[in-house]
């Protein structure tokens, strides 16, 4: 299958190319298709922050590499440098606080330089580190469509109805994608008979980039509002629900997009099977429980607003962007080390005793 997994991949969000991070503008897709350039540490938090660049693991790959941009501009200062990269590792650090690979790409970035030997070129170390995890998660997105497509035929073999929330493709990978990509290659394995795409409010994921991904690969691929999810689990004949995470906790809960925990409520009642596709990176065996889950709340105006021109009342709004889906929820967890079905603690903590597959 991998052969044919890589014959598949035809978009890419990132791109390094002399010395400079380009980023295919997500705010702008599908009615535009625009890279956006970043030439330092600054600017890459800030695409992270306002949304040029999201998905977990697309952020992580970004700040890696924001990270090599500020070590370059330290170093032509002649200073301290590793006391004035800190400066930059904050501000990427910052720039979102709920998924994980932000902070755990930051950390690679740290180990490595730490590990600096007699000599050697800080920044050449430092970019190679950079193009080490955009490729490690490339591979994992690999490993995890093949696990999620074995899955799906060990509880279903035929052709299946799929819904999924927000996006977790190529746009929010370095690759091939987590749950969209789970979900690509069941379809080309004649596994999809339609996949059915929440909106994702208030940015609308679902139908500005899930929903183009799949139409552009001609997978069977059909809109829906958030609110029709428990109808369509109804009335529809919904057998997965397949989605990503942003933070996956030592027992098992898993923050994602908001709008992901009342899906697997709804899952749990109508007899539909739900998984989560997610790299090791995700997993933060820090935290004991989605409890002590950071969830980042953004303004209120993106809900009131459309392009700019307010819509709604004079009110206020409340706007989370993630929440938390306990592990009692979830039928399986997909990762590049394995499946985990039934997550609890115990299980966790064997899975991220392996060592990685890819």
């Amino acid at each position: 299958m991998r052969e044919r997994l890589l014959a598949a991949e035809k978009v890419k969000a990132i791109e390094w190319e002399g010395g400079q991070l380009r980023l295919l503008d997500q705010r702008k897709l599908p009615l535009e298709e625009l890279w956006h350039t970043c030439d330092s540490a600054a600017a890459v938090a800030t695409a992270i922050r306002e949304m040029v660049v999201r998905g977990a693991p697309a952020i992580g790959i970004s700040a890696a590499y924001g990270l090599v941009m500020g070590l370059r501009a330290r170093l032509a200062e002649g200073e301290d440098w590793r006391a004035a990269l800190e400066v930059d590792f904050e501000l990427l650090a910052g720039a979102r606080p709920t998924a994980v690979n932000l902070s755990w790409a930051l950390n690679q970035m740290r180990e490595r330089l730490d590990r600096l030997k007699p000599g050697e070129d800080p920044l050449i170390a430092a970019e190679a580190q950079a193009a080490s995890i955009h490729a490690s998660d490339r591979e994992a997105n690999l490993t995890m469509a093949q696990f999620g497509v074995d899955l799906i035929r060990k509880h279903q073999g035929n052709s299946q109805n799929i819904l999924t929330h927000c996006n977790t493709g190529a746009l929010a990978t370095g690759g091939f994608g987590t749950a969209l990509g789970v979900i690509r290659a069941a379809h080309l394995e004649g596994l999809v008979e339609c996949v059915y795409v929440d909106e994702t409010r208030p940015w609308l994921q679902g139908s500005r980039l899930t929903a183009w991904e799949l139409a552009g690969e001609g997978v069977p691929v059909m809109l829906n509002a958030d609110s029709a999810a428990a109808h369509l689990m109804k009335t529809r004949g919904i057998t997965w629900v397949i989605v990503g995470a942003d933070r996956i906790t030592a027992n098992g809960d898993v923050a994602n997009k908001i709008g992901t925990y009342q899906l697997a409520v709804l899952a749990m009642h109508h007899g539909v099977r739900f998984m989560v596709v997610a790299s090791s990176s995700t997993i933060d065996m820090e935290l004991e429980s989605g409890d002590d889950i950071p969830i980042e709340e953004r303004a209120g105006r993106e809900l009131l607003e459309v392009n700019g021109h307010r819509f709604a009342a004079d009110v206020e709004a409340f706007n989370p962007v993630f929440d938390v889906t306990p592990a009692d929820l979830i039928d399986a967890i997909v990762t590049e080390k394995g499946i985990v079905e039934r997550p609890n603690a115990a299980k966790l903590a064997a899975l991220m005793s392996r060592k990685r597959l890819h």
